[in-house]
Parts: C-alpha cells; structure tokens; sequence
C-alpha cells in the first residue's frame, strides 16, 4: 500500500512538472515602473494564456545584467523608458531584429528601428514662471540659451537620459558646433547646479527658485490630475510652451522596447511586443498613465492631456537621434553641463 501510495504521488508530481514546464511564459526585464502597468500585464496573459515573470530595475541595470548573463540570460523582452537606453543595448548587440508586419503598420519608421519599437511618447515642454517670464521669451529650446535669461534656467543633469537624447535630437538638427554653443549658453543661464528630475523642475519653476526649464508632458500631467490640491494649484502657476513649433516642432522622447537576442521564447516575445501596439494597450497607456499612443489616428479619453492641446511634433527618426547621442555627451561634458 505505502509502494502504491509513492507512485501515486509521485505520479502526480510528476505530471504536476510537466504541466508547468508546459506553461507559455515571457521573461520581461523591464525599466518602466508604473502601477498602471499591471493590467496591462494581466490582460496580456487572460488574452494569451502566457504567464509573464517580470524583473524591475534601471535601464542600464538590466541591460548589463542582460549582457553578463550572455546565452544563458533568461530575458525573453527589454522595455525602457527612453530611446537612448534602447540604443545601447542596441549597440552592445543585446536586441534581435524582428519581423512584424503588424508593427511595421502600426508603428510609424521615425519611431522604430530593426531591433526595437516605441510604444508611447511623450513631449518635451518647456514650462515658465508666468511672474518672471513671458511665453514669447521661451518660445524653442534654443532660446533656453539666451543671455536675457542669465540666473533663470533650472535642468537636470547633463547625464540625465532626458536630457542626453533632447541634446542629441540638437545635434542632428542643428551639427555638433551650434549645439554645444548653446550648450555653453545654458549652463551660462542656470539658476542652480543641475540636480534632480522633472517633477523637481516643476517645482522649482512653480516657486520662482528659476523661471524656466523643460519637462516630459506626462510628469506635467500627472500634476495636473493630482488629488492634491497644491500639486494642482503649483501647475496654474506655470506657462507651457510646445517648443519650436514654427519650424522642426517639439521633441519627442518614447518608452519602448525589443526582443532580447537570446530568448528562449521568441513567440511570446512577439506577441507581447503585437499586444502593446494593440488598441487596447495603446488606450491604456494614455488614459492610464498620460502617455501618448504612438499608433496615429487613435482616440482616448484622458482630460489632462487634452487640456494641454494639440502640438507639431519632430518626426526625426529615432535610430538617427541614438546614432548622436555620444556625440551629445562629449558636448555637454565640454560645456560644464554637469
């Protein structure tokens, strides 16, 4: 009896392996730190049946974690939240070409390359204390480096991602020499050392410790739908400006991602890569965490992001944005622009 009762369990465990050895899984390593991603993930695998298993942390974190890991790296997809992190890991040959003619219609060419995919964009906007600026005095980004706003200007780092891939965008529109004189004028015009991220700048142009600096829309809109009544009453205090909208238009930076080199479950990894081009995650993203969908012609109902009205947008390609980037951070380590 106790010989029969072991091959039963031993049966069951057996078949109990299999079963989960059989489960379609995706390994996602993910640089995107949003509750509102999480019903993302789980309509994902109601509408697939593939379970994801989901490892957090900073871009270059996971990308190097990617690289020491080598063939036996588990990462099955890479999402970021900024096309420069996409990029290197691009250039360190971590990412896999992929085919997809679905991706490939939905996606527009500016936002993509052959080995990564944007999937949300958001806008640089330049904000200004309305007590100490005019909209007219800030109208492009080239203007942040006028001497009319010497002790005004507040940024983040020179390394800051954001910042890197908006210099960058610089470089390939207006050539290294141009971009690093204005590079030289804006540090020129700061309030204080760089330091800290965008809701800090808000903050700082909102009290008057500057008059101007630059923001991704979707922090802008975060604020403006605050359940708290400061955060909201700080907004009113700002002007916003949709940056150089009479010539090349305002920058676009994305959130994105690609297929790791090394998968172990390709299928999954595109059709997880499918789903988030899908309509329905397209929707999410804005209404959920005010991003813009990068699939045009798509409707969604998010007030804040309405509120801030319609804008040009620079439709320069991504990849050749990437393709400046250590040419930017050369210029603004040259500058000063710590």
């Amino acid at each position: 009896m106790q010989r029969y009762r072991f091959f039963v369990l031993f049966a069951l465990g057996f078949g109990l392996a299999q079963a989960l050895a059989a489960e379609p899984v995706l390994n996602l390593y993910s640089a995107r730190h949003y509750q509102a991603d999480e019903a993302l993930y789980e309509d994902f695998t109601r509408k697939t049946g593939i379970r994801i298993n989901r490892i957090e942390g900073k871009a270059q974190e996971l990308i190097e974690r990617i690289r020491n890991e080598g063939s036996n790296s588990p990462a099955d997809v890479l999402l970021t939240a900024d096309a420069a992190s996409l990029a290197v890991a691009d250039a360190w040959g971590l990412l896999a070409p992929v085919r997809s003619p679905f991706l490939e219609a939905r996606i527009p060419a500016h936002l993509r390359s052959a080995n990564w995919f944007a999937f949300t964009s958001r806008a640089r906007l330049i904000i200004y204390n309305q007590r100490l600026l005019q909209a007219s005095d800030v109208q492009t980004y080239e203007a942040l480096a006028d001497p009319k706003l010497k002790g005004l200007v507040c940024s983040t780092s020179g390394g800051h991602i954001y910042n890197l891939t908006l210099v960058a965008a610089l470089v390939a529109h207006l050539g290294e020499a141009q971009t690093e004189a204005w590079a030289r004028g804006v540090v020129a015009n700061l309030a204080r050392s760089p330091r800290g991220g965008d809701i800090d700048q808000i903050k700082s142009v909102a009290t008057g410790e500057c008059g101007v600096a630059v923001s991704n829309s979707y922090y802008l809109a975060r604020l403006m739908a605050s359940d708290k009544v400061e955060e909201r009453n700080r907004v009113k205090r700002l002007g916003v400006i949709w940056p150089n909208q009479a010539d090349r238009g305002t920058h676009i930076n994305i959130s994105g991602g690609g297929m790791v080199k090394t998968s172990k479950h390709p299928e999954a990894a595109l059709k997880f890569l499918e789903y988030l081009a899908s309509d329905a995650a397209q929707r999410h993203f804005a209404n959920a965490n005010n991003e813009w969908p990068v699939v045009s012609g798509l409707t969604f109902e998010n007030e804040e992001l309405a509120a801030l009205g319609r804008m040009k947008a620079d439709t320069i390609s991504l990849a050749h944005i990437a393709r400046e980037l250590p040419k930017a951070q050369k210029i603004l380590d040259r500058a000063g622009y710590r």
